[in-house]
């Protein structure tokens, strides 16, 4: 078997995606003893997997109760999910932290175009107030690759934010404003201000922090305050290393290296590369925990591969998640 790279990943082309797909699931049911058990446990074959529907994907919720490892490895970082008081967190074990530089750098890129081009800033308050997230790693890590001097993390100084983005507006800069979901109405309804060279990206998360409102009630209430053409969106999650972006309508793209499939919340082995359905994530990037997750996202996927997000499955009740898109 062809040893799997992180050259390897990035670089395989559309019609290699499932032979690397199964490339990696070997190599992680061979190193990779919680998988290896689970898949096991389902009494599945691995010489049966030979398409991508086949390969079993560990439920999320094992990074909540487990160390999910492929190989024997001393973390470089330990990636933690928010949560409320009291809620397990999801941990993400990382073995290479420049494998995940790699990924959401070049993903990046292949939507935006080269980072040195923007000014990165990130209104995340909510994940700065605690440690160890991969999403504040990633949007420091753009800050620094933009060299731009006012690239920056911003609290809650929305006058000094409002001064710095009017700035940017006059020399007619590349600006990524990339924020939590309340902390960008917090802000628009502070000060409101007609952005053309600004991109607003949100990335969820109101959390108990304002009343919950749907994505297209989010996206027209920030297009209203900042004159913007379209909000953006960031998918991605603690468990992943990898992202999807929506530019407009709540679209979301994946990179070459993920694709979003999805399952009938009643059967989680009738997995299909189209339709509604539960989410389950193949992420090429995350080789050395599990590649192969379902998620517990509703979502639609495309002929095209693209996808949208419903929300997420509640467990009371596990059935009807597509009457959500009605």
């Amino acid at each position: 078997m062809q040893p799997v790279t992180s050259d390897r990943i990035f670089k395989a082309g559309a019609d290699e995606f499932e032979t690397l797909a199964i490339s990696i699931f070997q190599f992680q049911y061979q190193n990779n003893p919680l998988y290896r058990d689970f898949v096991d446990t389902l009494g599945i074959k691995t010489a049966e997997i030979t398409q991508i529907s086949k390969i079993p994907f560990l439920p999320i919720q094992f990074f909540k109760q487990k160390e999910v490892r492929t190989t024997d490895f001393i973390p470089q970082a330990i990636f933690e999910s928010s949560g409320t008081t009291g809620a397990e967190t999801s941990r993400h074990f990382i073995k290479d932290l420049n494998l995940y530089r790699k990924s959401f750098i070049k993903g990046f890129e292949l939507f935006y175009g080269p980072v040195g081009d923007w000014c990165i800033i990130g209104l995340l308050p909510s994940y700065l107030e605690r440690q160890h997230s991969s999403l504040v790693f990633m949007v420091d890590e753009l800050i620094r690759q933009s060299g731009n001097p006012d690239s920056a993390f911003y609290l809650r100084d929305f006058a000094r934010l409002a001064n710095t983005l009017s700035k940017l507006e006059g020399k007619k800069q590349k600006t990524l404003l990339i924020g939590v979901s309340f902390a960008l109405l917090d802000f628009a309804d502070a000060y409101p201000m007609k952005l053309n060279y600004t991109v607003i990206m949100e990335t969820g998360g109101m959390k108990g922090r304002r009343k919950e409102i749907t994505r297209q009630e989010l996206h027209e209430r920030l297009i209203e305050k900042f004159g913007v053409a379209s909000i953006h969106g960031e998918y991605g999650m603690t468990e992943l290393l990898s992202q999807a972006y929506s530019k407009k309508d709540g679209i979301f793209f994946p990179v070459p290296w993920m694709r979003l499939l999805v399952r009938l919340d009643d059967d989680p082995l009738s997995i299909s590369e189209r339709g509604e359905g539960v989410v389950n994530v193949i992420d090429f990037a995350n080789l050395n925990s599990v590649s192969f997750i379902a998620t517990e996202d509703m979502g639609r996927i495309s002929a095209d591969g693209s996808f949208e997000i419903a929300g997420r499955l509640d467990h009371a009740d596990l059935r009807g998640c597509s009457l959500l898109f009605v």
